[in-house]
């Protein structure tokens, strides 16, 4: 197929590599030049309206503001050709997503919200779960471009929004999980447990898995950088959290403790960091060494 990609980030550039692979035609947008310039085997375009052409455009970028700003601001919707499906894997608020689907819908440009689990690694072994909302056969039209970047996709029914809401759900999960991680690291050294030791025994115990491993072993060893997912994004996807939950009045007191402690962590100059930097903060509090 012939394909956009909008916003080549770590996760955008990774993705972009698979579809290469795969064998399609990759036009690439990118605000600053350079990642579109050094993606291999992409051609890199010089607006995201030129990226608008072909038979998809995918798009992954930070936040809300940028989506706007590069896909309606910028003339590319209302540039693109009828027919089109437009595949918005950025996390987004729930009210974008909503206002997204309607400005498609009114240019005739088929839109599918597809915001992923998994952090770089994964995106590169092409084992990304996909979270898709919207119409069945627009989903069907895209599914073999799915299929090169990812190991399953869960069409979570026809309405786009509720693929972001799930999208932050998991989330706010994976923030308190890491939240709890830390506090609980900062206990256990309080009392001479050393960091290494309690991660170990908590994942070989009642809490295995990626996501207490993979953070976990960041925190024993504070090794915060590079950043897999920013902490400043995930206090931005904790922000859309509690928007959404205002909006459909579900309380969430956990996840406000989990939106603060983040906001400590970048407003403390950790914003760059990856999400297991909540084990520094943790400690701090605690007037531990960090």
């Amino acid at each position: 197929m012939d394909i956009g990609f909008i916003g080549l980030g770590h996760m955008g550039r990774a993705i972009v590599a698979n579809l290469v692979k795969a064998g399609h035609t990759v036009r690439v947008w990118n605000r600053s030049p350079g990642p579109a310039q050094e993606a291999a085997g992409a051609i890199a375009v010089g607006s995201p309206a030129a990226a608008f052409a072909g038979d998809a455009v995918f798009s992954m970028l930070a936040d809300d503001d940028a989506v706007r700003e590069a896909i309606v601001a910028s003339g590319a919707l209302a540039q693109a050709k009828k027919g089109l499906v437009h595949v918005n894997m950025a996390t987004v608020s729930v009210a974008l997503a909503e206002e997204m689907a309607k400005a498609h819908q009114a240019q005739g440009v088929a839109y599918l919200a597809a915001p992923v689990l998994g952090r770089p690694d994964v995106a590169a072994a092409a084992k990304l779960n996909i979270l898709a909302g919207g119409d069945a056969k627009t989903l069907a039209h895209v599914q073999p471009l799915l299929d090169a970047i990812g190991q399953k996709t869960w069409h979570l029914g026809e309405v786009p929004s509720r693929a972001n809401a799930v999208k932050l759900a998991v989330n706010f999960m994976l923030g308190a999980a890491i939240e709890a991680t830390a506090e609980a690291a900062a206990l256990a050294g309080a009392h001479g447990l050393e960091p290494d030791a309690f991660i170990k025994l908590i994942t070989g115990t009642v809490f295995p898995g990626p996501v207490y491993e993979g953070y976990g072993a960041r925190i024993a060893s504070s090794s915060y950088t590079p950043a897999a997912f920013a902490a400043r994004l995930a206090h931005k996807d904790l922000r859309l959290v509690l928007a959404a939950a205002g909006t459909a009045k579900v309380p969430m007191p956990l996840a406000s403790v989990v939106h603060d402690a983040l906001l400590e962590t970048v407003a403390m100059g950790d914003g760059e960091s990856d999400l297991a930097v909540l084990g520094k903060t943790a400690l701090r509090r605690a007037g531990r060494k960090t």
